[in-house]
């Protein structure tokens, strides 16, 4: 399955920026893997940015209001998708602001990292490494030790 993770911005700090390089890496592994960096001067901006980067892919929103997962809940979730046919994922981080309501109520899932509000760099890494251990967990692997 392609995985495109698509974030307002990049991680501008240094020890968010080596664990985004470290698991963007890894997880190619496992699938194809598109990022996207998109901007905006406004949320309603931002989220038209993220629309249009996901195209028609289903849209999974990262916004604390959503479902959350354990590491194997994650991974039968992508596993289902997979064999659904669903051949790619769009995954989005929104800017300062969130996702505006309009962008949540189309996306296919709202997908909740837990109830702390993430700094955006932080964020990114926790997605990365989420999908990454959530692939690992699906092919067999023993980085996830449960």
């Amino acid at each position: 399955m392609r995985i495109h993770l698509i974030t307002v911005g990049e991680p501008k700090l240094a020890y968010a920026r080596a664990g985004w390089d470290e698991y963007e890496k890894r997880l190619r592994r496992y699938h194809k893997v598109q990022v996207t960096r998109v901007t905006g001067k406004t949320q309603a901006l931002e989220s038209e940015a993220v629309r249009r980067a996901a195209g028609r892919a289903p849209l999974v929103l990262l916004d604390p209001r959503g479902r959350q997962f354990t590491s194997e809940g994650l991974s039968a979730y992508l596993d289902a998708q997979a064999v659904a046919g669903v051949g790619e994922l769009a995954f989005a981080i929104g800017g300062p602001d969130g996702h505006t309501d309009d962008l949540r109520a189309g996306a296919h899932l709202l997908w909740g990292l837990g109830q702390l509000t993430l700094p955006h760099d932080l964020a990114m890494v926790v997605l990365a490494e989420a999908l990454y251990r959530a692939s690992t967990i699906s092919a067999g692997e023993p980085y996830h030790r449960g």
